[in-house]
């Protein structure tokens, strides 16, 4: 295994077993342990979110920063082999300026010869209202010019804990020559 390879392990092992906000939620071992106890009257239900992921590359505070490339990335179309580390805003609406309610955390890489297509690890973590100090993890595919993309949620904390769903991701606004963009979120998660 290489270095590059034991950090990106290392980074991969970080994000998704320390969230990075902790909300009014008690996450101790003794409150873990005493809802899990009444984890079996506790009936399921289903939360629908919407927000905006604002990924912003090149700017003079950027929110997504390469940390990886393979040799053959600034020859590919595709960007192959290219990874991101990634603390992008989660906000009500579109504009830059919109409410921030959380962050995607976490990596992103290209991993396609053929189309621009990413793997993403993320937590969502949202700082904000009835959500503040949750997190959802996801992981997928986003081949990122298909109109709609579907992801899914694996996991959660907080008021999310359990939580399994599909996240589906639209692009609102793109520049490719930035690289930087805006992606309309809609998540249905189940949880307890």
């Amino acid at each position: 295994m290489t270095g590059l390879n034991i950090a990106m392990l290392w980074w991969v092992v970080v994000i998704f077993a320390l969230p990075s906000a902790h909300g009014s939620i008690d996450q101790s071992p003794k409150a873990v342990e005493k809802w899990f106890k009444r984890l079996p009257q506790a009936k399921e239900k289903l939360t629908k979110l919407h927000f905006y992921f604002h990924d912003t590359v090149t700017d003079k505070n950027p929110t997504a920063i390469r940390v990886a490339q393979a040799n053959i990335t600034s020859k590919s179309p595709t960007r192959f082999g290219e990874t991101l580390v990634v603390d992008d805003p989660l906000t009500l609406g579109p504009e830059p300026s919109s409410k921030i309610i959380g962050h995607a955390q976490g990596i992103y890489s290209s991993v396609s010869k053929e189309e621009r297509s990413l793997i993403m690890i993320l937590n969502l973590v949202f700082n904000d209202g009835k959500f503040n100090g949750s997190t959802l993890s996801l992981l997928g595919s986003n081949s990122i010019f298909h109109e709609y993309r579907e992801m899914p949620i694996l996991g959660g904390t907080g008021v999310f804990r359990l939580a399994h769903g599909i996240a589906t991701a639209k692009t609102c606004a793109s520049n490719t020559t930035t690289r930087n963009a805006v992606v309309e979120y809609h998540v249905l998660v189940l949880h307890y």
